[in-house]
């Protein structure tokens, strides 16, 4: 792709009042731009080897495994900690002080020394101090009731009943994956020139994929412990439909307020993949390749459980209109369109089916899109222009930021809730306002708030009068300047919502970074915390050099042998 076809594919993106609504954020899915996607490509290009150096468990699975991954310019190790735990011991908040597991990826080959640190640090996590060779740290609890049946079921000889992992599709599922240099552990900034992990979030992403190597190798074990030479390891559709869960509360909810740069590169860099491929003329093939992937998507929704009424509906309402639009798109289609045309039949559905609709146009064509996911890092300055005057600023909000004029901040609701960072753990909170404890505290993401108070302010200034010179006498706006001048001159800009208002939904910001890291199954527990799964369907460590690696595992289905009673709407 030339520069200048990717410089025509931006002039023709979509709407940023669109794009940055935070119901659409809230709708979207993985796509060959997510992280997880991207580094599995990497992997199977770059011919990375992963090896097992040390698996030092008791028959019950509890002690010390060590996996060494080599890549064409360094080693690194995953070393992983099994430990016993009680029951009520056994939470996802991050509150707890206990994990059934606990790793962290290395950089080089750890030492004796070096593990016995590990060995008194990583499962103490947040408590524990760890040098800048940590890469990422992490832990992870077990889906107990899906860990028991696949254990025992293939202790018995037995394959494990598909409903039950279709429950959840996991066997462990991670609860925090650091890598941004918290308790010692190394700075994002270390990795710039790390050839393997320079982009954002990819160390955390391959950690959580070897974990999930881990969690196979786990349950294979103590089955074979438990059942001798009649167990039976799991088949491999059943093994690759098994990935690793997360669950994210509000504490990742704030990145996307306080990267403003980051969130517009990574959105930019998907719309202007999109404006590309819509720019492409329609051909059969490809057609008939959406098409399968829409009914995959149909299906895949009908196996995802959750227990929110709201996401249980509105996936019910997407396998409707998936049905009606592949109709649609095989009636209508016809060698003169563009996909343009195509995207343009789902505009008065659901947002859900059109951001599916999306990711499939982006899926299948991987020539085009690709070269995307290799630029998704950024400068995250935030700077003013010298020489603004007043009425440039005034006209930029007025433009980029008419969502916050619509928003009346005299209104209670408007500022309902404010966001704070607990004590003991440092993690971002909602509390009422002049209701509960920690205003005083209130964390600087009132970014449409703020965004008001600036208007006023220059509402009431000489227009020709010089930015820099009122900013003298509102020192306090200095900030929010800044950020609106930067943000309000990049194509996707600020994200459109007030966080202090109290119709607020979290779970958009939650599912939008979700959805770039890869992940899948969006099960929301509430407004503010939320179930995923990671690499669910991805192809296995050991398959990354004999499977096409573009072979899509976009929206994740039981095996055809195991589906059962599952692909049914």
């Amino acid at each position: 792709m030339t520069a200048k076809s990717v410089m025509k594919a931006a002039m023709i993106l979509r709407d940023p009042a669109m794009v940055m609504n935070p119901h659409r954020l809230g709708a979207m899915h993985q796509t060959r731009i997510s992280f997880v996607r991207s580094l599995l490509r990497k992997m199977a290009n770059e011919g990375w080897c992963l090896s097992l150096q040390r698996w030092d468990l008791q028959e019950d699975g509890f002690g010390t495994a060590i996996y060494e991954l080599a890549t064409p310019e360094h080693i690194y190790q995953l070393v992983v900690f099994s430990d016993a735990i009680a029951d009520d011991e056994r939470i996802d908040r991050v509150i707890a002080e206990k994990w059934d597991v606990t790793f962290a990826l290395i950089k080089g080959r750890v030492s004796q020394e070096g593990l016995e640190q590990l060995r008194q640090n990583v499962p103490l996590q947040e408590a524990g101090r760890n040098s800048p060779k940590v890469l990422v740290l992490s832990r992870a609890n077990k889906s107990v009731r899906v860990f028991e049946h696949i254990v025992d079921t293939l202790a018995n000889g037995e394959q494990p009943d598909s409903s039950v992992i279709a429950s959840v599709g996991y066997i462990l599922r991670t609860t925090a994956v650091y890598g941004n240099g918290k308790f010692g552990i190394a700075d994002f900034e270390t990795l710039q020139d790390n050839a393997d992990f320079h982009l954002s979030f990819s160390a955390q992403m391959c950690a959580v994929y070897l974990l999930r190597q881990f969690s196979l190798d786990w349950v294979h074990f103590i089955a074979e412990k438990r059942g001798g030479q009649g167990a039976v390891t799991l088949s491999p559709g059943l093994q690759r439909y098994i990935g690793i869960g997360n669950a994210t509360g509000l504490g990742m909810a704030p990145y996307l307020i306080t990267h403003p740069r980051v969130v517009d590169k990574w959105l930019t860099q998907r719309e202007v993949a999109l404006a590309t491929v819509l720019a492409l003329p329609v051909d059969e093939m490809r057609v008939a390749d959406v098409c399968r992937l829409l009914e995959k998507a149909c299906k895949h929704l009908c196996q995802v459980e959750t227990i929110d009424d709201n996401q249980r509906a509105l996936n019910a309402q997407s396998v409707i209109e998936l049905v009606d639009i592949i109709a649609t798109i095989n009636a209508k289609t016809n060698p003169k369109m563009q996909w343009e045309s195509i995207y343009a039949l789902a505009k008065s559905l659901s947002l859900e089916t059109q951001e599916i609709l999306l990711t499939c146009l982006l899926e299948v064509h991987p020539e085009q899109v690709n070269v995307f996911a290799e630029d998704m890092n950024c400068d995250q300055t935030l700077s003013l222009t010298p020489g603004v005057q007043i009425g440039a600023m005034m006209s930029l909000i007025e433009t980029r930021y008419q969502w916050v004029m619509d928003i009346d901040f005299s209104q209670p609701d408007s500022q309902y809730w404010f966001w704070y960072r607990s004590v003991d753990k440092e993690e971002p909170r909602m509390a009422v306002r002049g209701e509960e404890p920690g205003e005083d505290n209130e964390l600087n993401l009132d970014v449409a708030r703020q965004v008001h108070r600036l208007y006023l302010a220059l509402k009431e200034s000489d227009q020709q009068a010089s930015l820099a010179r009122f900013l003298l006498n509102y020192p306090s706006l200095r900030t929010i300047a800044r950020r609106v001048w930067t943000m309000g001159n990049l194509p996707m800009g600020d994200i459109q919502i007030n966080v202090l208002s109290r119709e607020v939904r979290p779970m958009h910001l939650l599912r939008c970074k979700l959805s770039m890291f890869g992940a899948t199954k969006f099960d929301p527990r509430s407004d503010r915390w939320v179930r995923v799964t990671l690499f669910q369907g991805a192809p296995l460590f050991a398959e990354l050099s004999t499977e096409d690696i573009e072979q899509s595992w976009l929206f994740p289905l039981l095996p055809e042998a195991d589906a059962n009673r599952e692909n049914q709407p």
